[in-house]
């Protein structure tokens, strides 16, 4: 896939990702156009055999839908989480009216059924490489232990820090060893709500990372 796909490339691409999910099988060719707008089928055809060339599906044109898209494992094999914009201060947490929608990834990455998503809203886990911005799934199953990246409630508000424990006392650091860590004590307004399993960073939200020079990559 080395070669960058136009706008309306795009927007058949991810036209026949949805149109799949939704209903188990790829769109014909006079679907696409409809779609579309676009009036000839050769155009459409030729936007198809623009996303064969450049690696993102397979087509049989012995078959009206006869599209495959590469390296895309439909429904069966993936799994919606929910990404909260805020979490209820009592319980229940998660409650619908405070999710934004769902981020559907591989369920090979999903640990447990009840992970959600959150987004972290400042850069104090960027030593542990979260940063502002970025959302984490959180795993409330998980036993977290000292040295974890947990979410906590503390009052009305939701961090992410690490984990440490003194006697009854939870102790919540930030990677940046000037920050002051949050230390609770029993019947503290706060709860633990789960351990950090893993983490996603859209690039468009973040400055560019300079590319590695081709002569230093790795194989």
């Amino acid at each position: 896939m080395s070669e960058p796909l136009t706008q309306l490339e795009r927007q058949v691409y991810h036209f026949l990702i949805d149109f799949l999910a939704e209903n188990t099988y790829q769109p014909s060719i006079r679907e696409i156009a409809r779609q579309f707008r676009i009036k000839s089928t050769k155009t459409v055809s030729d936007l198809l055999h623009a996303l064969e060339d450049k690696g993102y599906i397979q087509r049989d044109e012995s078959r009206s839908r006869g599209v495959r898209l590469l390296g895309f494992a439909a429904a069966g094999t993936t799994q919606p989480v929910g990404y909260y914009k805020s979490l209820a201060a009592v319980p229940p947490m998660l409650r619908d009216e405070n999710r934004g929608g769902f981020i559907t990834i591989d369920r090979r990455f999903v640990p447990t059924p009840d992970v959600f998503w959150l987004k972290t809203t400042d850069a104090s886990m960027a030593g542990r490489g979260i940063l502002d911005g970025d959302y984490v799934m959180v795993n409330p199953s998980a036993n977290a232990a000292d040295g974890d990246v947990v979410v906590a409630r503390v009052g009305h508000g939701t961090i992410v820090r690490m984990l440490s424990r003194r006697d009854t006392t939870v102790v919540l650091k930030s990677s940046d060893a000037s920050e002051t860590a949050i230390e609770l004590a029993p019947g503290d307004n706060s709860a633990l709500l789960g351990v950090v399993c893993g983490v996603f960073r859209p690039s468009w939200e973040q400055e560019p990372v300079p590319l590695m020079p081709v002569d230093a990559a790795v194989n």
